[in-house]
């Protein structure tokens, strides 16, 4: 998990207004508008760099053969002009150098990208000089490697063109009967159906489909590995995340609406007080030519599913792991502590509170005068947690706090000491807390896969334990009436109540997934990975109608006789099913 260098990030709106565009967002594209044109000047250094050499090896070549050929021309005839090198010559000066964005020169267009011409005309050829004189092919990738500036933006740009050319190449095996291409630099082999393998070939060209494929379900929730990523809105539907898709579920409608505005996973999702705009964050990634994308904050419009604003490229360096709103102005920057922080969220009726918790830590933030403070919370005679895990609000404004202890501590509004603790509330951590509407309060534990009901008096009034398959909880959210959505470890979503217990909702895989094969006449399909489980789904109800645990892991699956084999195992599937 990614820690947010100076602490977690936040959003807010301004009147819960979100369409003003803020200070901090044109920070963040001044910064992204910054660091593609150094990544062009690096390259365009390179291209310049390279054309020197080659014209310097030209004007060898053609003084050679000017030579060579002043010695045969016949006397009375003039030899041949030799402009080749003075045009290019003439192209290499007028290519462009850039200065930074607040340069006073006329902007010019390079590869789609604004840069301003900075050196003076004596600086700028003294370079190229230089350039032409000591750039051969050794001494430019040498350079390469040695530059600081060329470790930092060139050498990426240099990878990423590897990584570009191993996309484009498909090794063919004939004698696997295999495909492999690079994705995202990554090989992937594919076999060969046996009734292609005799006559494939990879200059076959076929043509495309009339139709085009549209996003209809996903499968699966990221629960393993993320908090606080499950919430109930006005429209009725659950909101959620899996990859890089957040999912917009109606559990009455079955229907699934989906915003597919990230390129990478998605870690972290929070909901404005407005409960229509949301907030989601992702992790660092690369494209399918190996460039790379730096992680950033999406906020977006739950009912039209538009992006509003994108903040943060070009700030974090490997994910962003929690966001948070507030009815107030965005606060500024602040370091918020040198130990992972899990949670960051304002006071639901003290917009100029924050509170942030994480390892070994809890802190109540105040925004004064466009600044923030912070009190450390003090746990006093009680032992301080190796991990705050989560934290809730209570309708009179008391905060409530789990930890990887089992305990639950109650903090006075306004206050950063603990006024009533309930230890021992579970065996192990604490991963969920709701407060519901009627002033009761749920928690959901790690170890014990426990859900609790507990009263406002901190009485403990019911519970209800999870199924050892689904694992354990990891949060919390309230749905109508009684009704309780759990998200679990095992990526799955229960429904249900402490009452009358929880059925499954969603369900996925806990590793990746390597094998996928779809029945050849029924509206079903079997998936199986890394996690040793193979399930077979129905593609009407999107429920799995059976699932089997295997000895290993699988690659691929396939169905043949009628049944479906797991060919990383060769397990067949339970009796019965044909």
């Amino acid at each position: 998990m990614g820690v947010i260098p100076e602490g977690p990030l936040w959003v807010s709106g301004s009147d819960d207004n979100l369409s003003g565009t803020s200070g901090m967002e044109v920070d963040d594209r001044v910064s992204a508008l910054e660091q593609r044109l150094q990544l062009q000047e690096d390259e365009l250094a390179v291209l310049k760099a390279a054309l020197a050499d080659a014209l310097r090896r030209l004007r060898a070549c053609e003084e050679q053969g000017a030579a060579l050929r002043a010695r045969v021309t016949p006397k009375g005839r003039a030899p041949p002009r030799l402009g080749t090198t003075a045009s290019v010559c003439q192209l290499l000066k007028g290519l462009p150098t850039r200065t930074p964005l607040n340069g006073s020169g006329p902007p010019r267009r390079v590869g789609g990208y604004a840069t301003s011409p900075s050196s003076p005309k004596k600086e700028a050829t003294s370079g190229r000089s230089s350039v032409r004189r000591y750039l051969s092919p050794e001494r430019l990738a040498s350079v390469r490697r040695e530059d600081p500036r060329s470790r930092t933006t060139s050498s990426s740009s240099n990878c990423s063109a590897k990584k570009e050319g191993k996309t484009k190449e498909v090794i063919f095996s004939v004698e696997d009967g295999s495909v492999k291409m690079f994705l995202r630099g990554r090989p992937v082999p594919m076999m060969i159906p046996d009734e292609l393998a005799p006559t494939y070939s990879l200059d076959t060209r076929s043509e495309l489909p009339s139709c085009r494929l549209k996003l209809d379900w996903v499968y699966g929730y990221r629960g393993r590995d993320c908090r606080a990523n499950l919430y109930l809105l006005p429209t009725g539907e659950i909101v959620y995340f899996v990859a890089s898709v957040a999912v917009l579920y109606s559990v009455e409608e079955q229907r699934q609406r989906h915003y597919l505005g990230h390129n990478d996973d998605i870690k972290c999702l929070a909901i404005h007080p407005d409960m229509v705009t949301i907030a989601t964050g992702q992790v660092a990634g690369t494209t399918k030519e190996g460039k790379p994308l730096p992680p950033h904050v999406r906020i977006w419009d739950s009912v039209s599913l538009s992006t509003l604003h994108v903040l943060g490229l070009g700030v974090f360096d490997r994910a962003v792991c929690c966001v948070g709103f507030s009815k107030s102005n965005l606060p500024h920057p602040s370091k918020c502590s040198n130990e992972a922080v899990l949670v960051a969220t304002f006071h639901p009726t003290d917009p100029t509170v924050l509170i942030t918790c994480g390892k070994s830590h809890i802190y109540f933030w105040t925004l004064e005068g466009g600044s923030l403070s912070k009190r450390q919370g003090l746990f006093e005679k009680h032992e301080k947690p190796k991990y705050v895990l989560c934290v809730t609000f209570l309708e009179g404004g008391d905060v409530v706090t789990g930890d990887s202890g089992g305990n639950l501590y109650v903090w006075g509004k306004g206050g950063n000491r603990i006024t009533q603790a309930v230890l021992g509330a579970h065996d192990g951590g604490v991963f969920g807390l709701c407060a519901l509407r009627d002033g009761t309060l749920v928690s959901g534990g790690g170890r014990d896969r426990r859900v609790v009901l507990w009263g406002s008096d901190y009485s403990k009034l019911q519970e209800v334990e999870v199924p050892e398959d689904f694992g354990p909880v990891r949060t919390v959210a309230e749905g109508h009436g009684d009704t309780l959505y759990v998200g679990t470890t095992r990526n799955s979503i229960l429904q249900g109540s402490v009452h009358t217990g929880f059925s499954l909702l969603v369900q996925g895989h806990v590793e990746e997934l390597w094998g996928l094969a779809t029945h050849p006449s029924r509206a079903q399909f079997v998936t199986c990975g890394q996690d040793k489980l193979v399930h077979l789904w129905s593609s009407d109800s999107h429920q799995p109608l059976w699932s089997r645990i295997i000895e290993v892991e699988s690659r691929s699956v396939t169905q043949a006789g009628g049944q479906w084999h797991d060919l990383g195992s060769l397990q067949p599937p339970p009796p019965g099913f044909k």
